[in-house]
């Protein structure tokens, strides 16, 4: 039996880190943990660009991952996904340019609503129809 310096049954229920999978599962954590993440990502905006999907040709390791998105302008991107966030490493899909310095992103969405003003917009759109959604189930 491995010693661990924490017993889980200790630690507060609610530590918020139930929505960041990152913390969810340490013990199962294998190479599939940044491409889960990425999955993630891309089905959270996938509505709001014209492309999105996880490269298959870049490596996805523990600690990376790569989403190809092309936006509703036609403009196409690499994103690295990593603990640090979201960049962009190259202007196609597969590709990584070394001498690219974009700055990270915390969210998928800081990052679209920089790259894409179709994005914005789209995005803002789904906000305001699920807020009249919300505003009309409590009245009724």
């Amino acid at each position: 039996r491995m010693e661990t310096d924490c017993n889980p049954l200790e630690l507060p229920n609610n530590t918020g880190l139930e929505e960041d999978s990152d913390y969810r599962d340490f013990e199962g954590t294998d190479v599939k943990d940044m491409r889960l993440e990425a999955e993630a990502v891309v089905n959270d905006v996938l509505f709001a660009v014209s492309n999105m999907f996880v490269s298959k040709t870049l490596p996805c390791a523990e600690d990376v991952a790569y989403i190809n998105v092309e936006t509703r302008e036609r403009n196409r991107y690499c994103l690295e996904l990593t603990e640090a966030g979201l960049r962009v490493v190259a202007y196609d899909f597969d590709q990584t340019d070394d001498s690219l310095q974009t700055p990270y992103h915390e969210t998928v969405y800081s990052l679209l609503d920089s790259l894409s003003p179709a994005y914005r917009e789209v995005f803002g759109n789904a906000l305001l129809q699920r807020l009249e959604a919300l505003k009309k189930d409590s009245q009724s």
